[in-house]
C-alpha cells in the first residue's frame, strides 16, 4: 500500500514538475514555443494533404512555393536555394557559371528562344553563333516547348563538358550544327574603359561580384599611364555585389584606416566594420561617378563613402536605396539560404534603405520611406546629406521620358528584326565612335515597321476616352462635345508621324542594337556615351577646378552661420 501511494506521489510530482515546465517553456521563452508550436502545425498540414488533398500533391513544388513565399514576406533578398539551383546561387555571388556566354531571349512568333548577346571571346562568340540564332536542338533533343529558363538551363553544366548544338539562322536554308564545350563564364565586370576628351578618363564598372577591384586597379593604372588628369567611375545600373570588393575600390581614393562601413545586425557576427586597409593609389585626382535608379548596394556603397569624405562629385539620379547585408546559411541535403542578417551604414552614418519591409500596408504592400520622415547626416566638410532614400547625387540630371513607341518596338522585337536583317547585308561596319543610322537606313526600319503592321497604344488615346468616360458620368459630355472632337483629330494615331518625331530616340536604339552585334557590349557603350547627359555634366564639373572644390565644401553662407 505504501509502495502504491509512493508512486501516485511520484507520478503526481511528475505532472506538476512536467506542468510546471511546460508554462515555464510558454512564459518564459514564448518566442521559443511560438516557433515550435508552427513548426508542428505546418509538418501537420504537409501530412495532412499528403494523405487526404484530392489529387496527389507534388511535394518539392507545394513545399517550395509556401518556402518562397514565407521568405518574400520579409523581404525580396532573403531566398532559398535547393542543391539544383546552387548554380544560380555561384554565378550570382561569383558573377560567373558553367557556360556558353551569351544571353539568349524569347522569340514571339517562332514560340523558340534565340541568340540575344553572346559576350566576347566566349565559347558562343568564339564557334561563330550570331544574334539572332534559332535554338532548335541541344545533343538532338527538340527545343520546341521549352521556355527560357529550360533553354538556359539545358545550356549551362559542368565546365569542360561538351555538346552539339544546332541552330536556325535567318537567311540560310538548312540548320547549323555547333560544337561548344562549356566553359566557366565570367561575366565582364569592367566592360570599356577609355580616355575622354580634356584627359579625362572613364570606367565603367558593371558588377562588385567576383573580383571587379583587381580588375578595376589595372584600368585606372594603364589610364593613368596614359596621362588622365580627372576620373569618371560609371555605375549606373550597377546592381551591387560584395560588400569587400566596394571597400577595396574606395580604398584606392580615400587614406588608410577610414571606416567605410558599419554593419549592424541582431547577432554578433553580423555587426561589424570596414575600414581602408591599404594606402591609396592616388588621394588628389578629381572624380565623379555616375549613378541612376538601378545603382544598388555595394555602387551605394562606394558612391556613398566617396560622397561622405568628400572625395567624389556624385551625377545623375538617386540610387536604388538598399541597405541591408545578405549571408549565406547552409541547410541540409546540399541546400543554401541567403539571408539578410544586417543594415550597412556609410560613413555619415546614414542607411541607404528607402523601402521599410518591417511595416507593411495592409494589402501587404511596401513604399519609400518619405523624404519627410528621412534624416540630416553631415560628410566629413559638413555637407548634409540625409538617409532613408539611397544616394541623392550631388548634382541631378534630369531624365528624359522614353517615347511610348519605342517600347512597343523593342518589345515587339522589331529592332531586333531589323538589325538581324543590316548584319546580314553588312559584313562589317566602320567602329562604334564613327558609326551611324543614315536616313537611308531608317527609311528601311520604317518600310519593316509598316510591313509588320505594327500596332501600340498610345497614352493620350486611352487618357482622352477615360476623360470622355467621366465626362459624360458627370453630365459634361453634351457642353465639351466640340472640344472633344477637336482633341481626337488631333490625336489620331499616327505612325508615320511618330517614327519621324521620335526618330533620334529609336534611331540611337537601332544603333546599340547593331552595334553589339559586331563590337558586343563594349560597343553598345561606346553608342550610348555619344550622347550623354550624366557624362556632360561629369565633364564639366570636372574641367572647372573652382566649381569642383566649391561642389565638395560647404557654402561660406552656412559656415557663417555656425552650422
Amino acid at each position: 500500500m505504501k509502495r502504491f501511494f509512493k508512486m501516485r506521489w511520484i507520478a503526481a510530482l511528475l505532472v506538476v514538475v512536467g506542468a510546471a515546465c511546460f508554462l515555464s517553456f510558454k512564459s518564459g521563452d514564448s518566442r521559443s514555443f511560438q516557433v515550435a508550436k508552427n513548426l508542428d502545425i505546418f509538418n501537420s498540414i504537409v501530412k495532412e494533404l499528403d494523405m487526404f488533398y484530392v489529387d496527389t500533391i507534388d511535394p518539392n513544388k507545394t513545399i517550395r512555393e509556401g518556402i518562397d513565399a514565407m521568405l518574400y514576406s520579409l523581404d525580396p533578398y532573403t531566398n532559398y536555394f535547393p542543391e539544383e539551383d546552387q548554380s544560380e546561387l555561384e554565378q550570382m555571388l561569383k558573377n560567373s557559371y558553367g557556360g556558353i556566354g551569351s544571353v539568349i531571349t524569347w522569340n514571339t512568333k517562332l514560340k523558340r528562344s534565340m541568340i540575344a548577346e553572346p559576350y566576347e571571346n566566349m565559347p558562343a562568340a568564339n564557334v561563330g553563333l550570331k544574334v539572332g540564332d534559332i535554338l532548335m536542338e541541344i545533343d538532338g533533343k527538340d527545343l520546341a516547348g521549352k521556355n527560357n529558363q529550360e533553354v538556359s538551363e539545358l545550356l549551362r553544366g559542368q565546365v569542360g563538358t561538351s555538346f552539339k548544338l544546332k541552330v536556325q539562322r535567318p537567311g540560310t536554308e538548312k540548320p547549323l550544327e555547333f560544337d561548344i564545350v562549356r566553359r566557366s563564364i565570367q561575366l565582364p565586370l569592367i566592360p570599356y574603359y577609355t580616355v575622354l576628351d580634356k584627359n579625362i578618363g572613364y570606367i565603367n564598372l558593371s558588377s562588385f561580384s567576383g573580383n571587379p577591384s583587381k580588375e578595376f586597379k589595372q584600368a585606372f593604372l594603364d589610364l593613368k599611364k596614359k596621362g588622365i588628369t580627372s576620373l569618371v567611375i560609371d555605375l549606373r545600373n550597377n546592381g551591387g555585389g560584395l560588400l569587400d570588393e566596394a571597400v577595396e575600390i574606395a580604398n584606392y581614393f580615400l587614406p588608410r584606416g577610414k571606416t567605410l562601413v558599419t554593419t549592424k545586425g541582431k547577432v554578433k557576427q553580423a555587426s561589424n566594420s570596414y575600414k581602408t586597409l591599404r594606402e591609396p593609389l592616388d588621394l588628389e585626382i578629381p572624380l565623379a561617378v555616375l549613378v541612376n535608379s538601378s545603382s544598388a548596394s555595394a555602387a551605394e556603397i562606394l558612391a556613398g563613402a566617396l560622397q561622405d569624405y568628400d572625395r567624389a562629385v556624385i551625377v545623375g539620379n538617386r540610387t536604388f536605396g538598399k541597405g541591408l547585408v545578405q549571408t549565406t546559411r547552409p541547410l541540409p541535403y546540399g541546400s543554401t539560404m541567403k539571408i539578410t542578417t544586417s543594415k550597412y551604414y556609410i560613413p555619415s552614418g546614414r542607411c541607404v534603405q528607402a523601402i521599410d519591409y518591417k511595416h507593411r500596408n495592409e494589402d501587404g504592400s511596401v513604399g519609400r520611406i518619405p523624404d519627410s520622415l528621412t534624416t540630416v547626416f553631415h560628410t566629413a566638410a559638413g555637407r548634409e546629406v540625409r538617409d532613408g532614400g539611397g544616394v541623392t547625387p550631388d548634382i541631378v540630371v534630369k531624365q528624359e521620358k522614353l517615347p511610348n513607341i519605342l517600347f512597343y518596338l523593342v518589345n515587339d522585337n522589331l529592332i531586333f528584326d531589323y538589325a538581324t536583317q543590316y548584319c546580314l547585308k553588312h559584313p562589317t561596319i566602320p567602329a562604334p565612335d564613327k558609326f551611324e543610322i543614315t536616313d537611308a537606313d531608317y527609311a528601311d526600319f520604317k518600310a519593316l515597321v509598316k510591313k509588320a503592321d505594327f500596332k501600340y497604344d498610345q497614352q493620350t488615346e486611352k487618357i482622352l476616352k477615360n476623360l470622355k468616360e467621366m465626362a459624360e458620368f458627370e453630365g459634361y459630355l453634351t457642353e465639351a462635345s466640340e472640344e472633344f472632337k477637336a482633341l481626337e483629330k488631333k490625336l489620331t494615331h499616327n505612325l508615320e508621324r511618330d517614327l519621324d518625331h521620335f526618330s533620334k530616340e529609336i534611331k540611337t536604339m537601332i544603333a546599340v542594337e547593331i552595334i553589339k552585334r559586331y563590337y558586343y557590349q563594349r560597343g553598345s557603350i561606346i553608342e550610348q556615351l555619344k550622347d550623354d547627359d550624366d557624362l556632360k555634366e561629369a565633364e564639366k564639373i570636372l574641367t572647372d577646378p573652382v566649381k569642383y572644390k566649391e561642389m565638395l565644401s560647404v557654402p561660406a553662407a552656412v559656415k557663417k552661420g555656425g552650422k
